[in-house]
């Protein structure tokens, strides 16, 4: 049975005719015609709604949906990109093989049975884990990869996985499994209806909103400001700080040290407001015990941020209706990122902000992720072979996967397959991630370019244009701010020859499985999987309804459900887990040792990002790269005289694992002592094949972040608060 649904949502609408007036000539000429279809933008976490305008089968534009109720017409640069991805002649159309050092065109067939020998083979002579694989970013982004990746990954057998993850939220999940029992019962900011707002280490206007998925987030924000306060807490005067209600400049790393300090001031303004969790709270005296026994001054000392500001900030909070703390990456990818992000968690919670409208509240998706049968979370149980880190969620992080390649012995990875991945470009100390990958005696990568990564590859096995196969936001929809379901039907053809993502999933194990001798078991197609996940849910969708909603469907705002849906063994919210609670002991033990200054002579690298990228593969969008440079190091004017560089000098930059050259932007935006290089950069190296992004100038930031500096409590890489020594390139040479 449908639903109801809310009030106000748009009517049903089917392709929209537009009519344009021709003189009549009497030639034959083109159609007169538009056709409009529309989808959602599968390219970041908005997952706005789009609009695409055909004149016969040509796509010629791509314009905001003002038709969906979530994103409301609105499109960033990235939206309009698409025309670019759909025409680029780099895009791969079929099955590669390596052939010394040129590339063969194979048929599908072919390559999944050569590939399913080559994988059994290594696997038969070394064990099932010497074979890794490694999932980027856009998995989450298609449903034929997210939904049937875990197929792939139980057939190959192997402990030794590897994804983007570990290089961004994997604190956030981990909170969440300790403190409610579920990885993804992540409470969301009620951004619509917030009056206070605080963000630590995000940017969503550059972003456009991330674990906190809000299409038009930029309008939401400014709302927010005009009514309230929008309090952003960052290194830089980003793009959003530039429309906040104050910025306060911390130095990397030291989140957690503002964040408890936030605590002792609140606990000096009033008491918690703990009364609704009733009977459903345990260990919250712990807490209180412990910040009772902190100074606020000497917490805040490693941040730069003054006493008046952050009791400020906590009066603003604790006088505020409706409220909310909110830290993204930039938190997470620090060493203490695990703490801070539990720190937030609790600060909600003290507000009694937690699990209520107009605060931060789990989103109840159509298609539940948490729940039966789903991945609660996991931390510990099997370690990488070299350094003994642990496994979380079930793999192993990011930073381990060269040693674990370079590194002889029993275990040691000699296979990798990588699905819609860079991590050469991506995460810590890529270039030499690169070179170790370029020794692999097998490297199968599911990917449509030639990029910094498959380079390397021995078989690649191309995707065909998502506008050609259905896909449902498995993930984002459960992320959103609102509850929203859309599922976005094919509206252009597969290309003849071409294989929809899941169905080259099905092909590589397909492939292993004969090589081993096993029977197959075909996989539901991904509108069947989508029935049996709506089946699950408690919205009474169907397909069905979402195949009418062309524009996609919003079941309201969000409503309070965490109490009734918490996964802990005591069916209470854990506010002080052993597991977490040792890493705030060990946390503040490190602060009162001074274990949290930088190198006295060194700066500290954060990176950055701009609404025209999209991580480390859009560059060959002329649309995206056009205008100004975004690739420079910006640096603070005080530190580059100390150092005698001017605006516009090429400049060296070292880490302990790798020196880059770059030109500086002299910027008050980013406070002293600190330089900021965006990632996505460096795509000049031999073997790649974009013909625009070779010419986009930049340097990598990851050859200079390092794969040992790691958050202690999950082995996620702590890219942010990277030492580095910052010389002109001429005194360097």
């Amino acid at each position: 049975m449908s639903p109801r649904f809310e009030r106000g949502m748009p009517p049903v609408r089917l392709p929209v005719m537009i009519e344009f007036s021709q003189p009549d000539t009497g030639l034959c000429m083109e159609p007169t015609t538009d056709t409009l279809r529309y989808r959602a933008c599968p390219l970041c976490e908005a997952i706005c709604g789009l609009e695409f305008r055909f004149r016969g089968d040509t796509l010629r534009a791509i314009h905001g949906d003002p038709e969906d109720p979530f994103s409301r017409g609105h499109i960033c640069p990235k939206g309009n990109a698409i025309l670019d991805l759909e025409a680029d002649p780099d895009r791969l159309q079929q099955p590669m093989r390596r052939v010394g050092a040129d590339w063969q065109p194979v048929s599908w067939e072919f390559a999944f049975a050569e590939i399913g020998r080559e994988l059994h083979a290594i696997q038969s002579e070394s064990g099932r884990d010497a074979v890794a694989m490694y999932f980027g970013n856009p998995n989450v982004h298609h449903f034929g990869l997210g939904a049937y990746v875990p197929f792939l990954a139980r057939a190959v057998g192997t402990r030794n996985l590897y994804s983007a993850s570990s290089v961004d939220q994997w604190p956030h999940q981990l909170v969440c499994w300790q403190m409610y029992g579920h990885q993804w019962l992540l409470p969301i900011p009620d951004l619509d209806q917030l009056d206070t707002f605080v963000m630590l280490g995000a940017n969503p206007l550059a972003s456009n909103g991330s674990l906190m998925t809000a299409a038009d987030v930029t309008e939401r924000l400014k709302a927010i400001a005009k009514r309230g306060h929008l309090i952003v807490v960052d290194p830089r005067r980003t793009e959003t700080a530039a429309i906040a209600s104050q910025h306060l400049p911390i130095r990397p790393a030291s989140d957690f040290c503002f964040l408890l300090a936030l605590l002792t001031e609140l606990r000096r303004i009033g008491p918690p407001r703990l009364a609704v969790y009733a009977n459903q709270l345990r260990g919250f005296e712990r807490v209180l015990d412990l910040i009772d026994t902190l100074d606020t001054d000497a917490l805040l000392a490693p941040t730069g941020i003054a006493r008046a500001d952050a009791r400020a900030v906590a009066e603003t909070l604790y006088s505020a209706t409706n409220a909310a703390v909110y830290g993204r990456m930039g938190v997470s990818t620090q060493r203490f990122g695990t703490v801070s992000q539990y720190l937030i968690q609790l600060i909600n919670l003290y507000l009694g902000q937690l699990d209520r409208a107009g605060g931060v509240l789990p989103n109840e998706p159509a298609f539940p992720i948490t729940g039966p049968g789903t991945s609660r979370g996991s931390r510990g149980r099997w370690q990488s072979r070299v350094r003994g880190l642990p496994e979380v969620s079930g793999e192993l992080p990011v930073a381990a996967l060269r040693e674990e390649i370079e590194t002889p012995g029993v275990g040691q990875i000699r296979a990798l397959i990588s699905v819609a991945g860079n991590p050469a470009l991506s995460t810590p100390d890529g270039a030499r991630l690169g070179q170790a990958i370029s020794q692999l005696a097998l490297y199968v990568a599911v990917d449509p370019y030639l990029n910094e990564t498959t380079r390397h590859a021995h078989w690649i096995l191309p995707p065909p244009s998502h506008l050609g196969e259905d896909h449902y936001d498995l993930f984002f929809n459960a992320f959103a701010i609102r509850r929203i379901a859309r599922l976005s039907q094919p509206i252009l053809p597969l290309p003849a020859g071409a294989l929809p993502q899941w169905q080259i999933l099905q092909g590589l194990t397909h492939g292993l499985q004969a090589a081993r001798g096993e029977p197959h078991q075909p996989w539901p197609d991904p509108r069947t999987v989508l029935a049996q996940g709506l089946a699950k849910g408690s919205s009474g969708l169907t397909v069905a309804d979402l195949v009418l909603s062309e524009h996609g469907i919003d079941l309201g705002p969000l409503q309070p459900s965490l109490l009734r849906r918490l996964q802990t063994e005591s069916g209470a919210i854990e506010a002080a887990p052993d597991f977490l609670w040792q890493l705030l002991q060990d946390a503040v033990q490190a602060w009162l040792r001074g274990g949290l200054a930088a190198p006295t002579d060194a700066l500290q690298l954060i990176g950055r990002r701009h609404v025209r990228s999209n991580n480390s593969w859009m560059h060959n969008s002329e649309r995206l790269v056009k205008g100004k440079p975004r690739h420079q190091l910006l640096m603070h004017p005080e530190d580059a005289a100390s150092r005698g560089i001017v605006d516009g000098a090429t400049v060296q930059i070292r880490s302990r694992v790798g020196t880059v050259q770059t030109e500086v932007v002299l910027s008050a935006d980013v406070r002293p002592g600190v330089v900021s290089l965006p990632h996505g950069f460096g795509h000049q190296q031999d073997g790649v094949r974009l013909h625009r992004a070779a010419h986009v100038n930049g340097v990598s930031c990851n050859d200079l972040t390092d794969p040992e500096h790691l958050d202690g409590g999950t082995g996620n890489a702590a890219l942010n608060g990277t030492p580095v020594w910052v010389t002109c390139a001429d005194q360097s040479a």
